[in-house]
C-alpha cells in the first residue's frame, strides 16, 4: 500500500541523497593536495578538477529551468567540462561546482509530489520528474565514487574511511542496532 506522502517522501529522501553526494565528495576532495586535485592517475584518467568541471556543468544543464527547458542546455559544451584552461583553479572550478549544486537544491525544493509525473527533457529524451531524479542521482554517484577513489589513492595509507572503515563493520552493525531498537 502507497503512503499518502510517498510522493513527498520521495522528493525529501532524494534531496537528502543529493547532500550526501555532495558532502561525501567534499569530504574526499578537502583531503586532496592542489596538485592532486588536478594530477590524473595516468593518461586516460580524469583528475578530480576535470570531475568537478564536469560535474558543475551537468548540474547547471540539468537544473536550471528544470521543468520548463530541456536537461542538456543549448550554451553548453559539454566537451570542454574534461579539458582544463588556464583559469580553471581549483577555486573557480569549486566555486562553480557550489553553484551547480544550489541549483540543483533550488530546483528539487520547489517541486512537489504533483510534480512527480510531469515530463523533462533531457537530450530531447522524455523523462518522468521522478526518473530524471533517479537517472541524476545515479550519474552523480558515480562521479562521487570517482571522486573518492581519487582522493583514496593521493592520500593512500593516510586515508581516512568516509564510512565504514575496514575492520569496524560488527561494531558498526552493534551501534546501529543499539541506536534503532526501540
Amino acid at each position: 500500500m502507497e503512503s499518502p506522502n510517498s510522493g513527498q517522501d520521495f522528493l525529501t529522501d532524494s534531496i537528502a541523497e543529493f547532500r550526501q553526494l555532495k558532502a561525501m565528495s567534499e569530504k574526499a576532495l578537502v583531503r586532496m593536495s592542489d596538485d592532486d586535485f588536478f594530477r590524473p592517475l595516468d593518461a586516460e584518467s580524469n583528475p578530480a578538477a576535470i570531475v568537478v568541471k564536469h560535474l558543475a556543468g551537468n548540474l547547471r544543464s540539468r537544473w536550471v529551468d528544470f521543468l520548463t527547458s530541456d536537461g542538456e542546455k543549448p550554451d553548453r559544451n559539454r566537451d570542454t567540462e574534461f579539458e582544463l584552461n588556464a583559469d580553471d583553479t581549483r577555486e573557480s572550478l569549486m566555486t562553480r561546482w557550489n553553484r551547480g549544486w544550489e541549483w540543483c537544491f533550488q530546483a528539487l525544493e520547489s517541486l512537489t509530489p504533483a510534480d512527480l509525473t510531469r515530463v523533462v527533457m533531457i537530450r530531447s529524451e522524455p523523462y518522468t520528474v521522478t526518473r530524471a531524479i533517479i537517472r541524476q542521482l545515479s550519474h552523480y554517484a558515480y562521479h562521487a565514487g570517482q571522486i573518492v577513489t581519487l582522493a583514496k589513492h593521493a592520500t593512500s595509507a593516510n586515508w581516512q574511511s568516509l564510512s565504514v572503515p575496514r575492520g569496524a563493520s560488527d561494531e558498526f552493525n552493534r551501534a546501529m542496532l543499539e541506536k534503532y531498537r526501540s
